[in-house]
C-alpha cells in the first residue's frame, strides 16, 4: 500500500451532459461525436493542399465507413477480447453500447476495415486513405479519453503522486488518473508529432509515413502508459507480466516500423 501524502477528489461530473425527459445524451457519445466532426473538418482542409490524391466531396462517404468501423470494431473487439465469457453468458447486452466497453485496437481494426473498403470502392490505394485517417485520429482518443475520465473508468494503479485521484468505483486507494496521460501522450502530443508531418507538401514517397508513424507512436505511448493503468479485472496480467493493451500494442509498433523503413527506401530510391 503506498503511504499517501496527498490525493484529489473525483470530480463530480455527471456522465450525463444532456438529458431531455427520457432521452440521455452522455459525455462519452458526445466525445466520439466531437472527434469524429472536427477529424473530417480538419480532413477537408488537409486533401485541399497539393499531393493528396482524395478529394474533400469523398469526406462525407469516408466518415461513415469511419464511423460504422470504430463503433463495431471497438465493441467486437471488447467483447472478444477482453470479456468474452461474459458475452457469451449475456449475449444481447452486446448490444447495450451505453453501458461501455469499447476496445481501442477493435476500433483500429474496424477503421481499416472500413479504410480497405472505402479505398476499394473509389479506385484509391489504401495508404492514401490510412494516411489521412493517421492525422486525425489522435482528436479522437484525446476526447475518448476525457469522457473514460469523466465516467471514472479505467483507472489507473495506486499511487503516492501528489496528483492521484481517488475514483468512487475504485476503492480508497489514490490512484493515478492514466486517462489523462493517455488523452495527453495519445491524443495530444501524437497529434502535435503528426500535424509537423501531414501539412508539409507530399510526395508519392510519403505513402504510409503517416499511418506509420500513427502505428508506432500509438503502440510505444499505450505500452508506457500501460505501466500506470490498472489491468482490466477479468484479465489481469498476462504473459511475461504484460497487460493485454502491451500485447496488443506490440504489432501496432512493428507495423509502423516496417511502414516507416518502406517510406525511407522509397525516399532513397527517388533521390537522384
Amino acid at each position: 500500500m503506498p503511504r499517501v501524502f496527498f490525493a484529489l477528489p473525483f470530480p463530480a461530473i455527471d456522465p450525463v451532459a444532456i438529458a431531455i425527459g427520457p432521452i440521455a445524451i452522455r459525455w462519452y457519445a458526445l466525445a466520439y461525436l466531437a472527434g469524429l466532426l472536427l477529424g473530417w473538418w480538419l480532413a477537408r482542409r488537409l486533401v485541399a493542399r497539393p499531393g493528396w490524391k482524395l478529394r474533400p466531396e469523398a469526406l462525407d462517404d469516408l466518415l461513415v465507413y469511419v464511423t460504422l468501423g470504430i463503433v463495431l470494431g471497438g465493441r467486437l473487439g471488447y467483447v472478444l477480447v477482453y470479456n468474452p465469457s461474459y458475452y457469451a453468458e449475456h449475449p444481447l447486452e452486446i448490444l447495450f453500447l451505453w453501458r461501455g466497453g469499447m476496445s481501442f485496437h477493435g476500433g483500429l481494426s474496424g477503421v481499416a476495415i472500413a479504410c480497405w473498403l472505402f479505398a476499394r470502392q473509389r479506385g484509391i490505394a489504401l495508404l492514401e486513405v490510412t494516411d489521412l485517417i493517421a492525422a486525425i485520429a489522435p482528436l479522437g482518443i484525446f476526447f475518448g479519453r476525457l469522457a473514460n475520465f469523466i465516467n471514472g473508468e479505467l483507472w489507473g494503479r495506486p499511487t503516492d503522486v501528489p496528483w492521484a485521484v481517488i475514483f468512487p468505483a475504485a476503492g480508497p486507494e489514490p490512484r493515478h488518473p492514466s486517462q489523462l496521460y493517455e488523452a495527453t501522450l495519445e491524443g495530444l502530443v501524437l497529434f502535435a508529432i503528426l500535424q509537423l508531418w501531414a501539412w508539409r507538401p507530399r510526395a508519392a514517397a510519403d505513402a504510409g509515413l503517416l499511418t506509420g508513424l500513427f502505428l508506432s507512436g500509438y503502440g510505444l505511448a499505450r505500452g508506457f502508459l500501460e505501466l500506470y493503468r490498472e489491468p482490466d479485472p477479468q484479465l489481469g496480467f498476462l504473459w511475461g507480466g504484460l497487460t493485454m493493451g502491451q500485447l496488443l500494442s506490440l504489432p501496432l509498433v512493428g507495423l509502423g516500423l516496417l511502414l516507416l523503413l518502406g517510406v525511407y527506401r522509397k525516399r532513397r530510391r527517388a533521390l537522384p
